[in-house]
């Protein structure tokens, strides 16, 4: 997902700002079927931003092994090939890429490949991500398109995602009076608005 503060042509490329300036791109991961929302990176397209939602979600999700590998899907970006590498074994993960194929902006075909592992073939697709995406952007008024009210500043966009990341996870209901967190067996329960201000954590 594209976001920006300025136009990335006028982006001088000695700024010493550069790397806040012009286009962010949002990594975005979620969990199939509970719809989970486990991670997210802002920064440019680089391997770099890729890496730090990668490593949260290394992090934040059970450690695999070869006899329960752990399912990734992504589009066919190359960074995710030589990022994953780095955090999982080859005989933990089923790793498999859509390539959307377009011609003047439409779609004529999808072609899968499979990375690492062997995952189901039916099963390599974007389109949970790509929905999840598309309400983001909707409840998110910061990725409206063409809204004035867009981020000057990464670090307040990403804690405005941030805010919709507890909120969905906890607080929204999914499925049923239950919220991808319950779905996880995170929670037992809705979180409200008034319980994630007045939780208290012990430090």
């Amino acid at each position: 997902m594209e976001h920006g503060k300025k136009k990335q042509k006028k982006v001088e490329r000695k700024s010493p700002t550069r790397s806040e300036e012009g286009d962010a791109w949002i990594y975005t991961c979620i969990k199939r079927y509970t719809y989970f929302f486990v991670a997210f990176a802002v920064g440019k397209w680089t391997q770099g931003t890729c890496k730090n939602m990668v490593d949260q979600l290394y992090r934040r999700t059970k450690l695999p092994s070869p006899d329960k590998k752990i399912d990734i899907f992504t589009d066919g970006n190359d960074d995710y090939k030589y990022v994953l590498a780095k955090y999982y074994a080859d005989t933990c993960i089923n790793y498999g890429q859509l390539i959307k194929i377009k011609e003047k902006g439409k779609l004529i075909s999808k072609e899968k490949r499979t990375i690492y592992g062997s995952p189901n073939h039916a099963d390599i697709e974007t389109t949970d991500i790509e929905n999840f995406n598309g309400i983001l952007r909707e409840r998110c008024g910061r990725l409206v398109r063409k809204t004035k009210c867009f981020s000057k500043y990464k670090r307040r966009l990403s804690c405005a995602i941030y805010l919709f990341q507890f909120y969905w996870d906890f607080i929204n209901e999914f499925k049923r009076k239950t919220s991808p967190a319950m779905l996880e067996e995170v929670t037992e329960h809705l979180w409200t608005w008034h319980d994630f201000l007045m939780y208290h954590y012990a430090v």
